[in-house]
């Protein structure tokens, strides 16, 4: 997937490809929606997610926030994504969707679990003589019946 970062603030004069609050990419091969949604719920480990109106039968873009991204649902509609996954959405900004996009709220804790995986890795290959070990400790707050 060939994938750029989203702003919340296009026209700032500092632009980096490594430094943003989200990202967008586009799939290989677009997927039917429903396929898409199965299989997101498998790679993130969760039984259930909440959505807005199924408006696009494909998926072929996707952008995605770590924790409450609410704040980049425009920009994920300005450039062109078919689906917005992200956590903490509000009741009424599920509406900001407007049959454009998408909304995909997975969770907070369920939208980030996997980060301190990646701060290991990252840590470990590039301090070599720092010791990290990373907790198993499930730390979310938020239990479902």
């Amino acid at each position: 997937m060939d994938a750029e970062i989203l702003s919340p603030k296009p026209n700032v004069m500092f632009q980096s490809k490594e430094v943003g609050a989200g990202m967008i990419g586009r799939l290989q091969q677009a997927l039917p929606v429903e396929e898409f949604l199965d299989l997101l719920k498998v790679k993130m480990e969760i039984d259930h997610l909440r959505h807005t109106e199924l408006c696009n039968a494909q998926i072929g873009v996707v952008a995605v926030c770590g924790g409450a991204g609410s704040f980049l649902v425009s920009e994920a509609k300005r450039k062109g994504a078919d689906i917005f996954i992200t956590a903490d959405l509000k009741y009424h900004e599920f509406f900001d969707a407007d049959g454009q996009i998408i909304l995909v709220d997975i969770g907070h804790y369920e939208s980030e679990k996997y980060t301190i995986e990646l701060l290991y890795t990252l840590i470990t290959n590039n301090f070599s003589t720092f010791a990290a070990h990373c907790t198993k400790t499930v730390t979310n707050p938020v239990k479902y019946f």
